[in-house]
């Protein structure tokens, strides 16, 4: 795997603009740089299905990883303004990303989507996501779903603990947990992970209609009684996870690892995380299981996972650019990544029988009716998404902040977006 320094490295030279990059994008017309964030075990195998799919078609792939989206965005934002934006980037197919689009930062790809008819095989939330004024931006790659409760199978045995179904069982279960000597909660150093686990309590403690007020800006359900309730929710969480300065510098991955191995026994985190398990060695129903979060068993918190073309001068990029969209459109090309990654494709022609377990509940979710609903982090606008998330994570890990302290925060992030 590419190590964090190997990471900057290869972006600060794809800032630099080197002459290596540009000799290889002038000598190739179907040559593409493609900044992302998927650098975890699961996700660079999933990724390989693009980049083996896209090399088979005799094209090339430079490739500019980085360790999250906060530093995809950053290495974008700097390339875009220094007049070299990379042909393909990761992006999140949610409400903030519609401002590329109106800022005219990205080109549409709305000829493959019409050509290869992408209105009538995704399903309406995803192409909602992907268009902008009637035109198709984003090639979305996956569906994920955020509120998913991962157990190892092996302590829960041991200690004859079953798939908690309430609030109240997640934590007596912590508590025998932590009794046997097992990390409760697994969790990394992403304050997203911590907005993630909020999520779901919201949605339990709110219902649906207050926790789509509050998602959406609305800063008076962050006033509701109810809201305050989750706070101390999570404050009482937080009694069952690692101090931030022991987890400051794992990731999600790790976390999810020490599930699998039996280290700790659960963790809140999306399908991505059935995806990395696997990639590790790790069986559903042996290891493993998968649930939804208690309280949002009704619910889909839908992510979608997106690529999006910035609009670059070079010679042959429009043509690379929509011969890449339409790679990743591709029917076997979306199976095979969406069984690597942990999700879904986004395609609905595509044979789902082919999915595990726990693929097949989401389809189950995604199938009746008003049941999938965005995630906080596609339904807000990126600032306002970023400070919500940082509020949560300072909460989480620093108990001088108190609930009630915590809740003026977020209002305030609201009130001012």
């Amino acid at each position: 795997m590419i190590n964090s320094r190997q990471v900057l490295l290869i972006v600060c030279l794809a800032l630099t603009g080197t002459a290596q990059v540009r000799e290889a994008l002038a000598e190739q017309p179907h040559t593409v740089d493609v900044v992302h964030f998927w650098i975890s075990k699961s996700e660079t195998q999933a990724l390989d299905v693009f980049r083996q799919a896209w090399a088979e078609n005799g094209n090339r792939w430079i490739d500019l990883p980085a360790k999250n989206k906060v530093e995809v965005q950053r290495a974008v934002s700097e390339r875009v303004a220094n007049g070299y934006a990379p042909a393909v980037m990761q992006w999140n197919a949610n409400e903030g990303s519609r401002e590329l689009p109106e800022m005219g930062i990205v080109r549409d790809i709305d000829s493959v989507a019409r050509e290869d008819n992408w209105r009538d095989i995704l399903p309406a939330a995803v192409l909602d996501r992907i268009t902008y004024h009637d035109k198709v931006y984003f090639a979305p790659t996956n569906i994920h779903a955020e509120n998913w409760l991962w157990t190892s199978q092996t302590v829960f045995d041991e200690l004859g603990l079953k798939l908690p179904e309430t609030w109240q069982d997640i934590f007596d279960a912590a508590e025998k947990l932590q009794a046997a000597g097992t990390l409760p909660i697994a969790l990394g150093g992403g304050p997203w992970e911590v907005s993630l686990i909020f999520n779901g309590i919201v949605y339990e403690r709110l219902g649906a209609e207050g926790y789509a007020r509050a998602i959406s800006g609305n800063a008076e359900a962050v006033n509701d009684p109810r809201f305050l309730e989750a706070l101390q929710t999570l404050r009482r969480l937080s009694l069952y996870a690692e101090p931030f300065d022991a987890r400051r510098e794992k990731s999600w991955a790790d976390a999810t690892a020490t599930v699998g191995r039996g280290a700790a026994g659960m963790q809140f985190m999306g399908d991505w995380a059935k995806g990395e398990l696997i990639a590790r060695g790790y069986e559903i129903g042996k290891d493993f299981e998968c649930s939804f979060v208690p309280g949002t068993e009704i619910a889909y918190f839908m992510v979608i996972d997106a690529f999006a073309f910035p609009v670059i001068p070079r010679e042959g990029s429009d043509e690379a650019q929509l011969a890449f969209a339409r790679m990743v459109l591709d029917r076997d090309n979306q199976v095979k990544f969406s069984r690597i990654k942990g999700s879904l494709p986004v395609r609905l022609d595509v044979d789902m029988d082919k999915l595990d377990r726990c693929g097949k509940l989401g389809v189950q979710m995604l199938q009746e009716e008003n049941r999938e609903i965005s995630a906080q982090s596609m339904a807000m606008p990126s600032q306002m998404s970023e400070g919500w998330i940082g509020v949560l994570s300072d909460f989480f890990n620093n108990r001088e902040i108190t609930p009630e302290e915590a809740q003026r925060r977020l209002y305030d992030v609201i009130a001012q977006g």
